[in-house]
């Protein structure tokens, strides 16, 4: 019995032990993969950091994009400056045309012009604005002494070529008929050849992307229409 009992004890002991070994064991793995869940999760935190790093400097790159595209210079605000007023008096002719035009392609391309010119004055403006510049003023363009000081990259009055004087918008107010298509089309010939210049300056010393890309758009439609206006006078 003593010795039974004895023997059942050794067998408790060697059971417990390793029982205990088991834990231990068991224990020593959890510790590894603690460990290696702790280098995982350094591991883990490194891919993680890594995403949010790459997002850093994702939203860098796209916030360098974004000041990229809305870059410009001293060329981008004479563009501006300028163009406005051209503009503004391209629109000034193309509303004399209905009263006094005779030909319906005059009419017709008073009325394209009014149409593609009106938009860009806004846009041009809203530049001026963003960039802090002031935009020239509803009808300050006086059409003998018009103030060319501010145009810089747009060289001067040579810049903005196809300006009327005060003279030329007289005579065109006075004319009717055929007389008044033909002075129309002769005076918005040299004044879309300007504009066409002004543009081309852009394209060349601009730094801003939307209005090179104007630009751009102006040498293409105002070619066409210079195209257009001198088959007119062809035909007369």
């Amino acid at each position: 019995m003593i010795r039974k009992r004895s023997l059942m004890r050794r067998t408790a002991v060697v059971a417990a032990a390793g029982a205990a070994a088991l834990v231990l064991a068991a224990c020593g793995g959890s510790g590894g993969d603690d460990g290696s869940a702790g280098h995982g999760g350094h591991a883990a935190t490194a891919p993680s950091s890594a995403p949010s790093s790459s997002a850093s400097a994702s939203a860098s790159a796209s916030a360098s994009a974004s000041a990229s595209q809305g870059q410009h210079n001293a060329a981008d605000v004479a563009f501006a400056k300028g163009m406005i007023p051209h503009h503004r008096q391209a629109v000034e002719m193309a509303d004399l045309a209905p009263g006094r035009a005779r030909s319906a392609e005059v009419k017709k391309l008073a009325a394209d012009i009014k149409k593609a010119q009106d938009p860009e004055i806004r846009t041009l403006s809203g530049w001026l604005t963003s960039w802090g510049e002031d935009v020239p003023a509803e009808g300050a363009m006086d059409h003998s002494t018009l103030d060319m000081s501010g145009m810089g990259g747009m060289g001067g009055m040579g810049g903005m070529g196809g300006i009327m004087t005060a003279e030329e918008m007289t005579g065109l107010e006075n004319a009717s008929g055929k007389a008044f298509d033909t002075a129309f089309t002769e005076l918005m010939i040299k004044h879309h050849e300007g504009a066409v210049e002004m543009a081309r300056t852009e394209q060349a010393d601009g730094a801003h992307g939307p209005a090179r890309k104007m630009a751009g758009e102006i040498i293409d439609s105002q070619s066409a229409e210079i195209e257009q206006m001198n088959a007119l006078l062809g035909k007369d």
